[in-house]
């Protein structure tokens, strides 16, 4: 079990396959990429897989997501989700995707046992999402989420940025989209984790700010802290259900208390938080030829000093020295 002083066990492990990514986001990269880490320092498929090997069996790891960067751009994707869907006891297992690969990809990941897809979307407009990703790619995006859909990779949840000046006006117009075709619509809050440093709260869309943009065109019913449960997202019914939109407050509003996740970066370290700036290595034990036993308590340890929370209120954080892009979302 991996449990912290705080009382807090953590049953999700997000898993970072590659720090590369086919887009430039603003609020995760330079437009010129970043220096990416080299192949050696990668964990290779064999490596992963044993890692969540232990975490599932050893370690009580109930849900697994693979993130990036973009994981679609692992070689071995299908291969890994194939053989981590055949761990006993089987975890539940998803993938956060900006959606370009999808269209040619959903079929073989359905059919290797991926549960569902988280893809993100911030804008309709293709114009704005050039702007924002820098990349002329948004019909990409819009064909993997229908293809998602159809191989039966659900709910498909739709991950949203709003970013000021750009698309903070099209809060509506994406929550009607994702209900006229049956996506979970999720608005995040902009987080400091892009790698200019260039975050800054006064200036960010908030959860605030984006319910009351809903509000002036859908009646919002909240279903309540119980069915939320330890999920990111406090979400609501739209016009009476079945649909629902959710928001993820993690700066206004952290969740930190009820945190049960755990992240394994794509060079094979442990992070506690998707803000921590220390990291505990797994890499090094794993190519020392160090048993599993050896893997599972250096875990445990690295997550019994969790921190109680984020600190993204205080004046004084400090964010963390790698971007999204090598963590993990």
């Amino acid at each position: 079990m991996l449990i912290d002083t705080y009382g807090r066990v953590a049953t999700d492990l997000r898993v970072s396959l590659t720090d590369r990514c086919n887009l430039r986001c603003s609020y995760c990269m330079p437009e010129e990429g970043l220096q990416w880490l080299a192949k050696p320092d990668l964990l290779t498929d064999d490596e992963i897989v044993r890692l969540v090997d232990i975490a599932v069996t050893s370690l009580g790891i109930e849900e697994v997501r693979f993130t990036g960067g973009e994981p679609l751009l692992r070689p071995g994707l299908v291969g890994i989700v194939e053989r981590v869907a055949a761990l006993e006891p089987r975890p539940q297992i998803s993938l956060t995707t900006n959606g370009i690969g999808l269209r040619r990809t959903a079929v073989a990941l359905k059919k290797a046992g991926l549960d569902r897809v988280n893809v993100s979307l911030d804008t309709l407009r293709p114009d704005v999402f050039k702007t924002l990703t820098r990349r002329n790619r948004h019909q990409d995006v819009l064909d993997g989420l229908y293809a998602a859909r159809e191989a039966g990779l659900t709910p498909v949840k739709v991950n949203s940025v709003l970013m000021p000046g750009l698309n903070d006006d099209e809060a509506p117009d994406l929550l009607a989209w994702a209900v006229e075709h049956d996506y979970e619509l999720r608005f995040i809050e902009q987080m400091p984790l892009d790698a200019q440093h260039g975050w800054k709260r006064d200036g960010m869309i908030t959860a605030g700010d984006i319910l009351t943009s809903l509000r002036t065109r859908f009646e919002l019913t909240p279903e309540g802290d119980e069915a939320r449960g330890s999920a990111p997202a406090e979400r609501w019914l739209v016009d009476g259900g079945p649909h629902r939109v959710g928001v993820i407050a993690s700066v206004t509003r952290p969740f930190c208390a009820a945190c049960d996740r755990t992240r394994l970066t794509a060079d094979g370290q442990i992070r506690t938080c998707l803000f921590a700036t220390e990291e505990t290595d797994l890499r090094a034990a794993l190519r020392s030829d160090a048993p599993d036993e050896e893997i599972a308590r250096t875990w445990k340890l690295a997550m019994w000093g969790k921190k109680a929370g984020a600190g993204l209120d205080d004046p004084a954080f400090v964010q963390p020295d790698r971007p999204m892009s090598a963590i993990g979302g």
